[in-house]
């Protein structure tokens, strides 16, 4: 069965579902979503996904929405099929989800606001926020002192092996790293660059710049 997945293949949701069914080796179609014109706000978009949001998945007769729960039911989903991406022990799936939770709610959202202000509004001819900027760099450079302390000890974020944890950071990492200038933040810590490093070399994730024509 092949994996529609709903979405323009350049936005960060979409790929962080895109790497995950690629280290799964599970086959998918994209179904391109056209954000600027307002196609994720249209009625028969709203069916998959009420809130108005990329991305979406169709599995046969199953819908999901939210990239991360997409990406931690096809790591179930397929467990024994390509990366195992959740770990092997009970405290292992643990960890993972920890940092899949600090993602989320420490990291992601900062990211955002940086590309937002910095490449989002500009492009609509529009001025970012200076202060709101240096304030989130300076949360996230906090943050990022906490991951560098994590990866001083660990491979990955969630122990000795790739997982969702690091899958989830990716097209955030991106952004951060290629479109925003600020490649700084994560070169001048040893252990987040070598991590970054690792991640981003991995088959899958280049496979997906590829298809995304980066």
């Amino acid at each position: 069965m092949v994996v529609k997945v709903y979405g323009p293949i350049k936005a960060a949701c979409p790929q962080r579902v895109l790497a995950c069914l690629l280290e799964k080796e599970v086959e998918f179609q994209i179904v391109h979503v056209d954000l600027e014109a307002g196609d994720h706000k249209k009625p028969d978009f709203l069916l998959r996904q009420p809130f108005g949001q990329v991305p979406a998945i169709e599995d046969g007769d199953f819908k999901l929405f939210e990239s991360r729960a997409i990406i931690r039911y096809y790591a179930a989903k397929y467990e024994k099929q390509g990366t195992n991406l959740l770990g092997n022990s009970l405290e292992e799936r643990a960890m993972v989800d920890q940092w899949l939770e600090v993602e989320a709610h420490n990291f992601n959202d900062l990211v955002y606001t940086l590309v937002f202000q910095l490449l989002i509004l500009p492009r609509m001819g529009k001025q970012g926020d200076t202060a709101l900027v240096l304030s989130c760099q300076q949360k996230l450079e906090k943050v990022l002192d906490i991951y560098e302390q994590r990866l001083s000890t660990t491979a990955y974020l969630a122990g000795d092996s790739f997982t969702l944890a690091d899958l989830s950071h990716l097209p955030a990492l991106r952004y951060l790293v290629d479109d925003v200038g600020m490649w700084h933040m994560v070169s001048q810590r040893k252990h987040v660059n070598a991590w970054w490093e690792t991640i981003s070399n991995r088959a899958a994730w280049k496979k997906l710049m590829k298809l995304a024509n980066y």
